[in-house]
């Protein structure tokens, strides 16, 4: 790496940390809690705006279910918050779902977890960034009409963040999340009061609009259906919960105490937030319609709606513009930072998962920052390609979200109950098999509970696009399989227990030529240093006066290696070498041929333009040939010790290799 793009790289990332300071960056409690929680948090920014955005198909009429839709979604969020504590105290190891599922289900159900979890983390940036978007376009134009650059532009700020690591990570978010609640805690006492206490008559910008049904015909099933859909849509609240199961291993010790601790603080927290919404939003007649130039009557020309957030800020600070500015811009904040609840549920799920063999193993090593750093970027690029995909558009991207949420959490919950089955046929005294039949009834609980969410959400959400995250589940199930049985056969293949511990009768080194200069001579010179019992230099003719000079200048030399050329009618290099390589195998099959390609080392970026990599091109198809072993003897030009020079003192680990070009054909 070039001196300027490892200071750019320092800057971005910060001074690399030693492996022994891994314990340095675990979080306290109240890190954790921005670190994990705030997407469940944040997610009270969009999920009753989603409720009340179902209902208006209906007309207003429908409003009356919002406070009831709420309050099913409150009692799914605490029956899953308490579900997933005894998660964390029985599996503090960082698998989460995964880990849960395979040893209590077997691997692929764990793996279905894996892949639903790795989507919806996915899923979880993009619609978090792009409800960022949404909530400051209310306030600030140009990022209305600029959806996608901002949402693109967040998200990789995102991640240069947490390639610096989850403790710098979470101190980062942690003022901005607080923010977020007190202050939109601030705003549902503020507004409370007025309304029940004061008697004040608060009224929404919208409350004065008609709106209009765009189906008037809902009775019955229909009704319901859409209940049932406004009601999915609302589950969104409890994305993230799952998130903190997969992190235990980042939480202080206790680590399991602590990760629970910190799942009852998001519970309470999120459900005081979505019900405060929910009801001060009725009680100012806020409205959000899917289609407002249609369905709001008496709206204004070039009528922009905002957010209910936004709405309800304008109502309650009326007078006082700096608090609805201050709402606006702490939402948005807060909902950019949800998605960091992904970029560190993410990384862990996918290091847990590659060492287990089902995703590339570069998942599973940690950055200079102690981060997953290559998860990390994973991360961000799928979701900038969901975000660009969607237009950043919250509505589109919801109907794919919280589909695998809610398969992990149904898989979760079958499991523990499997677990405390397990444990309960064991010698246990009076106290634990007590509290084991207390867990294994909350999990029971939870299991109902989270598979019939699973099952409106499927049924209400499929044509809607949920189809697409299904889809994307099964493919990445699909893959994973087969990473795994790739590297399972890897390992059968090197097994060494297989290998017979035959030696080669004889070694014959091939010693490739372009020119009689000092690389050739350093060639030269190591392939005898080896003994070999057959030593030649090769040359190929593709330009017959060149051929004729050099063979003149060995012919006078006082080299005594032969040299043997070899034609190539079309002007090739590689395949003659290959098909000679070849015979020389097929005529003595016991012996191994070793092929020594002198190489120029650089130091300029540009230097690797000039010189063609002709000996890149050779070694790569070498490599496939059985009994062939090819070594690079570099000759290291002046620029190549300017560059060794700037890096004097660099520290090994992370050090990249130096530009390396193929010196032999170079000039030909």
């Amino acid at each position: 790496m070039s001196k300027m793009s490892t200071a750019a790289k320092r800057l971005i990332l910060g001074r690399p940390f030693r492996s022994d300071r891994l314990g340095e960056t675990l979080l306290p409690k109240r890190i954790a809690l921005p670190v994990f929680a705030s997407d469940a948090m944040s997610s009270v920014a969009y999920a009753p705006e989603e409720i009340f955005l179902v209902l208006s198909v209906a007309g207003i009429s429908a409003y009356a279910y919002t406070t009831w839709i709420g309050l099913a979604v409150a009692i799914v969020m605490v029956v899953v918050v308490a579900s997933y504590r005894q998660n964390v105290h029985a599996y503090p190891s960082g698998g989460g779902d995964f880990e849960v599922a395979t040893a209590n289900l077997g691997p692929n159900a764990g793996l279905t977890v894996g892949a639903a979890l790795l989507v919806d983390y996915v899923l979880t940036v993009a619609v978090s960034i792009a409800a960022a978007a949404s909530n400051i376009g209310s306030a600030v134009p140009f990022v209305a009409e600029h959806k996608v650059l901002f949402a693109v532009s967040a998200i990789a700020i995102l991640a240069a963040v947490n390639l610096r690591g989850i403790r710098e990570a979470g101190a980062a978010f942690a003022i901005p999340t607080y923010l977020f609640i007190g202050s939109v805690g601030i705003m549902l006492i503020w507004g409370l009061f007025d309304i029940f206490v004061l008697g004040t008559d608060l009224k929404a910008e919208s409350a004065g609009f008609e709106m209009k049904a765009e189906n008037t015909d809902l009775y019955g099933v229909a009704l319901i259906f859409l209940i049932a859909r406004a009601f999915s849509s609302g589950c969104a609240a409890l994305t993230g919960v799952e998130a903190i199961s997969n992190g235990v291993p980042a939480f202080r010790k206790p680590k399991s105490r602590n990760a629970a601790t910190t799942l009852l603080l998001l519970g309470g927290i999120a459900i005081v937030l979505l019900m405060g919404i929910i009801i001060l939003a009725e009680k100012t007649g806020v409205k959000i319609a899917e289609n407002p130039a249609h369905q709001l009557i008496g709206a204004p020309a070039g009528y922009e709606q905002k957010t209910m957030i936004a709405q309800l800020a304008e109502t309650i600070f009326a007078g006082f513009p700096i608090g609805f500015y201050f709402i606006t811009i702490v939402t948005a904040l807060i909902l950019v930072l949800a998605a960091n609840t992904a970029f560190n549920g993410f990384p862990v799920l996918a290091s847990v998962l590659a060492q287990s063999s089902y995703l590339p193993r570069q998942l599973h090593t940690r950055g200079d920052r102690l981060a997953f750093s290559n998860g990390i970027l994973f991360l961000a690029l799928a979701a900038i390609g969901f975000v660009i995909a969607f237009g950043a558009q919250v509505t589109s991207l919801i109907q794919l979200y919280i589909v695998g949420v809610f398969i992990s959490f149904t898989l979760s919950q079958a499991s523990m109950v499997l677990h405390w089955g397990k444990l309960l046929k064991g010698d246990l005294d009076t106290t634990d098999r007590r509290k084991m039949k207390r867990a294994r009834i909350i999990n029971w609980v939870g299991l109902v509970m989270t598979g019939t969410v699973l099952t409106i959400v499927l049924v209400t959400k499929f044509l809607a696009g949920a189809w697409i995250a299904i889809v994307l589940m099964a493919v990445l199930f699909v893959l994973m399989k087969g990473i795994r049985r790739h590297y399972d056969s890897v390992a059968v293949e090197l097994e060494s227990a297989d290998w017979d511990g035959i030696l080669p009768s004889r070694t014959h080194s091939v010693v490739l030529v372009s020119k009689l200069h000092k690389p050739t001579l350093r060639a030269l010179a190591y392939a005898r240093a080896t003994r070999p019992d057959t030593l030649e230099a090769v040359t190929v003719n593709v330009d017959d006066p060149d051929t004729r000079a050099l063979v003149r200048e060995w012919e006078n030399s006082d080299i005594t290696v032969p040299l043997k050329v070899i034609e190539s009618p079309y002007r090739e290099i590689t395949r003659p070498v290959l098909e000679y390589v070849k015979r020389l195998r097929n005529d003595s099959p016991r012996d191994v041929v070793m092929v020594f390609i002198p190489e120029y080392v650089v130091g300029r970026w540009w230097e690797q333009v000039l010189h063609n990599q002709s000996a890149l091109r050779l070694k790569s198809r070498l490599l496939f040939q059985r009994g062939v072993i090819v070594a690079s003897v570099p000759w290291q030009l002046e620029s190549s010790a300017l560059a060794r020079s700037r890096h004097r003192g660099a520290s090994a680990p992370g050090a990249m290799r130096r530009g390396i070009t193929g010196e032999f054909e170079a000039d030909k």
